[in-house]
């Protein structure tokens, strides 16, 4: 008879150090510190992070723990939340490409609150913890992938929180019992609702802060004795029977959760090297289709007036979140909600020549020639193209004199397939971090990064 699915993570979780860690993961694992940590000064700026540090005020008495770019510090939930909202304020976050869950904010904004509420942290604990974290984000997301967005779920809603809980019961020094418990209660905590999309409000932004102060209470719950179900993943009740619900209907294969997904191979695959850091921030489904958009107005200096219609064949997927409905995606009430469609990406892209820091203004989305352009941005489903796991794009434009340009993108920028450079991923860091940091600072941060495995205490970060 097998374990439960939270026993086996948490046997996993607790026999496994930094040691354990391949030095690729490690690595990686340096580099999405470095990227969260810029994304969430970057969030910071923004009305929405100005609002979600207001609450997290006003929810929390002063504590040990820093929110990044104010010199606020809160109790350890509150600062996790905060820094975890913040660093998808501009969806320019890493993903998982198969499970889209966004593994890295959650993970991080936990790991950093953490330190400063368990001290010290050794930057080698800090490492391990976010490394073990995200792989159980990635594996929970990909028992039944391309089955959440469909139904209004947001993936990292609903799995990231398992990763923080098992990250946060590591740091804690919790047992393998008490990390089971800490997954059983965290599913009561998961969550994420996409009906954000619809009107381009803010709600999918939370959804990491959220996942980091719920891993860290389930954790905090689980060492003071609270229980939680053992099956919480696979359980009659649980995670996936309780989410893939077809109103009565049968499931097919695709939709059937495939629980190995979560067990097989712990320690030996890592299936967080399947995930991408992000050039654009934007829907990263979106990504192959911004770079071959962008190559081809390098190329050829197309000027969007002479633009008769774009093309783009994509997989069926996709079509509910960043094509459909038409309406919206023609014309975006905010930055979020232009952030998830095809049409008005492409046509920013292409108008303005880059998608950065600074995309998705509000000077942008009124813009009438960019709104028109938008229009003209056309799709198909093409059965031959990749489902979840892999984000491949091409673009065909069109010139009003019969011209066409065609460009393909097979692999997204930043996957691991198609990597970004240390010096790329350092430049988006030094572009995000430069609203709160200058150039010194900046540097002295990314170098205590670079470090992170001999630092003593990882704390020392957040001294910027």
């Amino acid at each position: 008879m097998t374990s439960p699915l939270s026993s086996e993570l948490a046997a996993w979780v607790a026999r496994s150090g930094f040691d354990d860690l391949p030095p690729d993961v490690i690595e990686a694992t340096k580099l999405r510190v470095m990227d969260v940590i810029g994304l969430s000064l970057a969030g910071a700026e923004t009305p929405f992070g100005r609002s979600t540090r207001a609450a997290a005020i006003a929810l929390s008495p002063p504590g040990p723990c820093r929110v990044l770019g104010t010199g606020d510090r809160l109790g350890v939930t509150a600062a996790a939340f905060a820094n975890g909202a913040f660093s998808q304020a501009l969806e320019f976050d890493d993903t998982h490409n198969e499970s889209i869950v966004h593994m890295s904010s959650p993970a991080v904004a936990a790991a950093l609150a953490l330190s400063e509420y368990v001290r010290p942290v050794s930057g080698r604990d800090f490492i391990t913890a976010i490394a073990l974290g995200n792989e159980i984000s990635c594996r929970a997301g990909s028992v039944a992938s391309g089955q959440f967005h469909k139904r209004g779920f947001h993936p990292t809603g609903l799995f990231a929180p398992f990763g923080v809980a098992y990250l946060a019961s590591k740091l804690l020094g919790l047992n393998a019992q008490e990390m089971a418990q800490a997954a059983g209660i965290c599913g009561s905590f998961a969550s994420g609702l996409l009906q954000c999309w619809v009107d381009g409000t803010q709600t999918k932004f939370l959804h990491p802060g959220w996942a980091a102060q719920s891993g860290i209470t389930a954790a905090v719950l689980a060492r003071t004795g609270t229980t939680g179900p053992s099956e919480v993943f696979e359980g009659r009740f649980g995670l996936f029977v309780s989410h893939l619900q077809d109103s009565g209907q049968r499931q097919d294969a695709t939709s059937r959760p495939n629980y190995g997904r979560i067990r097989d191979g712990l320690g030996m695959h890592w299936e967080s090297r399947n995930s991408s850091f992000k050039p654009f921030p934007a829907a990263h489904v979106l990504h192959p289709y911004i770079s071959a958009i962008l190559r081809l107005r390098g190329k050829y200096g197309i000027r969007v007036s002479d633009v008769e219609r774009i093309e783009c064949p994509v997989t069926a997927f996709i079509v509910g979140i960043v094509c459909e409905p038409l309406e919206e995606k023609f014309a975006p009430a905010s930055d979020s909600h232009g952030r998830v469609s095809l049409q008005y990406s492409l046509a920013e892209a292409l108008t303005l020549g880059s998608l950065g820091k600074n995309a998705y203004a509000q000077e942008s989305l009124r813009d009438p020639a960019i709104l028109a352009l938008a229009r003209r941005v056309y799709f198909y489903v093409d059965p031959d193209y990749p489902g979840p796991g892999r984000f491949k794009g091409e673009v065909t434009i069109t010139l009003k004199d019969g011209r066409d340009f065609h460009e393909l993108e097979e692999y997204n920028r930043g996957s691991a397939e198609n990597p970004m450079t240390y010096e790329e991923i350092r430049a988006k860091f030094e572009e995000n971090a430069s609203g709160f940091l200058d150039a010194a600072r900046r540097e002295r941060l990314a170098q205590q990064i670079g470090r992170l495995d001999v630092l003593e205490d990882s704390s020392q970060l957040l001294n910027i």
